[in-house]
């Protein structure tokens, strides 16, 4: 059976490709003995459908049930349990179905003598590249009760990170979805029926009304138009950001967006600095760590930043020089890691970022709200107010017998 896939070099280039083999495990254990991290695979010839159950949308393995999992594997490993009587447990336990399968496939691979991160690899939706490299820091180690603890304390630092900027957005794009589609509704359905009365009052109509009626008269003669005028620029825009040139352009507009954009910014630096600190202070090289660092940070500005950092590490400069490159670096950062490098204590200076980034993100969000919500409230009832007065002013002349 023929595979297509996407995976990471050593050097930390992306490559894509096709390989044959029996299984989708074997595929995937043939690429990795080439030295390939998989990120992504999948049959040749299968259906749209079998690959969206593939994808993470489906992998229904959420960031509490990593942290949950890989805080029981220490324990358990604190507790001189054996690797495969751990994994074994866990997958009898699990109540994720989809957790519970992988967790199985897991411990067959370990029974069969495969280290633990060469068996979790095997599975890059469940277990990232960063979570692969940190348990095989681990076992090189001995520490692996401690590696898995790291895991748990990162996964959980990192999912109150995103969730407490997902949540700064949710409110304002529920109000204006709520907004838009009421506005609609009243284009559609009310003004339609007042245009009519005015209409047929034969009194002229101010111009402030006779706007509104034409935008009713639009969105009634060409709305589905405009729907698929929409949806199809939409449908244009997903797929430019899925390519190099695009991702970048938006992801780089992101970081410079007014009111979100120093939101977005501290929080991929706050990510930067937590994966680097995690990875450093378990031992994993300065250059691996970085090359990981960009394959999680999920931003190509800083995706791009970080691997050209790896190029400049290899070639001799410090990690400070090398980010110095680099105007998305803020200078604070690259003073304390400066020093840091200094006195060997990068690690401890990457988790004092992380913290004093995880903050600045907290607050952050609640400067947001705290201006958000006056704003749209100030902007809805502005246009709330406009509709009404353009409507209502000319039925009480109506009403009233009086011309304009």
């Amino acid at each position: 059976m023929l595979f297509k896939y996407e995976a990471i070099t050593r050097d930390g280039q992306k490559q894509e490709g096709a390989i044959d083999a029996v299984s989708e495990n074997g595929a995937i254990s043939a690429l990795q003995k080439r030295g390939l991290i998989v990120s992504e695979i999948r049959a040749e010839g299968d259906t749209w459908f079998e690959n969206l159950q593939r994808s993470s949308l489906f992998a229904g393995v959420s960031y509490r049930d990593m942290v949950v999992v890989s805080r029981q594997i220490s324990t358990l490993f604190e507790a001189q349990v054996s690797a495969l009587r751990v994994f074994r447990l866990l997958a009898e336990e699990a109540e994720n179905e989809n957790l519970k399968i992988v967790l199985t496939k897991v411990a067959d691979d370990i029974q069969d003598g495969s280290p633990i991160s060469e068996a979790l690899s095997k599975h890059p939706r469940i277990f990232s590249s960063f979570y692969v490299n940190m348990v095989r820091s681990g076992e090189e180690s001995g520490n692996l009760n401690e590696c898995f603890r790291y895991l748990a304390d990162y996964l959980e630092r990192t999912h109150e990170l995103i969730s407490k900027a997902k949540h700064a957005l949710i409110y304002p794009a529920f109000v204006i979805a709520v907004f838009i589609a009421v506005m609609i509704l009243i284009f559609t359905l009310v003004i339609p029926q007042i245009a009519g009365i005015l209409t047929e009052s034969g009194q002229d109509i101010p111009t402030v009304t006779k706007v509104v009626i034409g935008v009713s008269d639009f969105l009634l003669s060409y709305g589905i138009y405009l729907l698929g005028t929409v949806l199809v620029f939409a449908g244009i825009v997903v797929w430019w950001s899925r390519t190099p040139t695009g991702g970048f352009v938006l992801d780089s507009f992101k970081l410079r967006m007014p009111l979100i954009g120093g939101l977005y910014k501290k929080l991929y630096l706050a990510r930067i600095s937590d994966t680097l600190n995690t990875l450093i202070s378990s031992g994993v090289p300065v250059t691996r760590s970085l090359e990981v660092a960009a394959n999680v940070v999920d931003n190509h500005v800083y995706k791009e930043i970080l691997a050209d950092a790896v190029e400049s590490v290899k070639d001799g400069l410090p990690v400070s020089e090398a980010f110095s490159k680099h105007e998305d670096i803020p200078n604070m950062m690259i003073q304390m890691i400066r020093v840091s490098e200094e006195g060997g204590a990068v690690g401890s200076v990457l988790g004092t970022l992380a913290v004093f980034y995880n903050k600045e993100v907290t607050a952050k969000v609640d400067t947001l709200m705290s201006l958000i919500e006056p704003i749209l409230m100030v902007a809805l009832g502005v246009l709330v107010g406009f509709l009404l007065v353009s409507v209502l002013i000319p039925i009480y002349d109506v009403a009233s017998g009086t011309a304009f």
